[in-house]
């Protein structure tokens, strides 16, 4: 193991993890000894609403990032030059890296497959908790890839390192006890759960059409499914076959209505849950205003609705939103965490409160 100089305000952001109860204490000890600066570039960016803005390396500013509990976008556009400057990797909140540290339950002597190496930081702190043998990460981009490679051995780790698709399994692998995804998928591949022994744990952030993201914590069964709760919001960066694709065309000229149901409610992440599983392929993007939100929905036949409400072409698509609010409100206005989701070898569906209680798309 490595004992890693730490820089002066790192123990601060550790103290500040356990004391918002992320941490307990092995996980502390885990944390303080792999320092977040180790695996930071010096070409870095913080990460605005509307833009990512460039953070000079070994900077005052670059190290009260890196402390802070903030991402640290390290990758734009793929790589490629003078693009227009989109976030495409990054290192994850500390607060969110934790979370779902904890909610992946390792146990001495599991094996733990990760999606997504990054920056390698995830990578050399499941080393440190478990050893390095015990520890694969595989990663899509060669050149980040090669980037946390370097980042590990200089930190003293030298876990099992793949460059390739995350979506299929690792070959000649075998099951694994653990597998944490850090990046977005918009399902769970069948083929993750079978790389997964049955009784293991499979912690990944979501990001559906209706829903920006939502972590899943999900128990693989004997007979090949895995299934389990919701945990709370989560943004993370989509695998690269996962992105979304561009907004859909709007078709046909604008009808205008009242609103009825305040935009701003859409946002709840339970409802979300609900009406993400409700009318799939109905695709939601938002920002704050001062009034609150303002929500722009679509759908892949051109409908569509936004503003004060404006619909598009075919369909009465606010109203379907309308119905699924009353349908949700009806049921208790359930929180996130009352929601789970089931995947097996012909899809997944989400749930709520018990995993019979599928909720099943409309129709018509």
């Amino acid at each position: 193991m490595s004992t890693a100089q730490e820089i002066p305000t790192y123990p601060a952001l550790v103290q500040d993890l356990a004391d918002r109860g992320l941490l307990d204490a092995r996980w502390r000890q885990v944390f303080e000894a792999v320092p977040r600066s180790r695996f930071i570039p010096m070409d870095a960016w913080r990460q605005l609403p509307d833009r990512c803005v460039p953070v000079a390396g070994g900077t005052e500013a670059w190290l009260a990032l890196v402390n802070s509990d903030e991402p640290v976008v390290t990758q734009l556009d793929d790589g490629a030059e003078g693009g227009p400057g989109v976030a495409t990797s990054s290192n994850s909140m500390p607060s969110m890296v934790a979370r779902m540290l904890g909610l992946l339950q390792v146990e001495d002597g599991h094996r733990v497959l990760e999606i997504g190496t990054g920056t390698g930081h995830v990578a050399a702190l499941l080393c440190e908790r478990l050893g390095d043998d015990l520890v694969h990460s595989v990663e899509l981009d060669p050149v980040v890839a090669r980037q946390a490679a370097d980042a590990l051995a200089q930190a003293g780790y030298r876990p099992h390192l793949r460059v390739g698709d995350g979506e299929q399994p690792w070959p000649g692998l075998g099951l694994v006890d653990r597998l944490i995804a850090t990046c977005a998928l918009r399902h769970v591949p069948y083929e993750l759960i079978r790389q997964v022994r049955p009784g293991g744990i499979i912690v990944a952030p979501l990001a559906r059409e209706f829903w920006s993201g939502a972590l899943v914590q999900l128990r693989v069964q004997d007979d090949g499914t895995a299934t389990g709760p919701f945990r709370g919001g989560a943004m993370y960066m989509p695998m690269r076959s996962h992105r979304a694709p561009d907004l859909h065309e709007v078709r046909g000229k604008g009808r205008a209505r009242a609103a009825g149901l305040d935009p701003a409610l859409l946002l709840d992440l339970g409802f979300a849950l609900y009406a993400g599983a409700r009318l799939p392929g109905v695709r939601l993007i938002h920002q704050e205003v001062p009034e609150g939100a303002q929500v722009w929905v679509t759908r892949e036949d051109g409908a569509a609705t936004g503003e004060e409400v404006w619909q598009y072409g075919p369909g009465l698509l606010w109203e379907e939103i309308e119905q699924a609010w009353w349908e949700y409100e009806s049921a208790g206005r359930p929180d996130a965490e009352q929601f789970g989701l089931t995947v097996g070898d012909r899809g997944q569906h989400v749930w709520l409160r018990d995993p019979n209680e599928v909720i099943r798309a409309r129709r018509g």
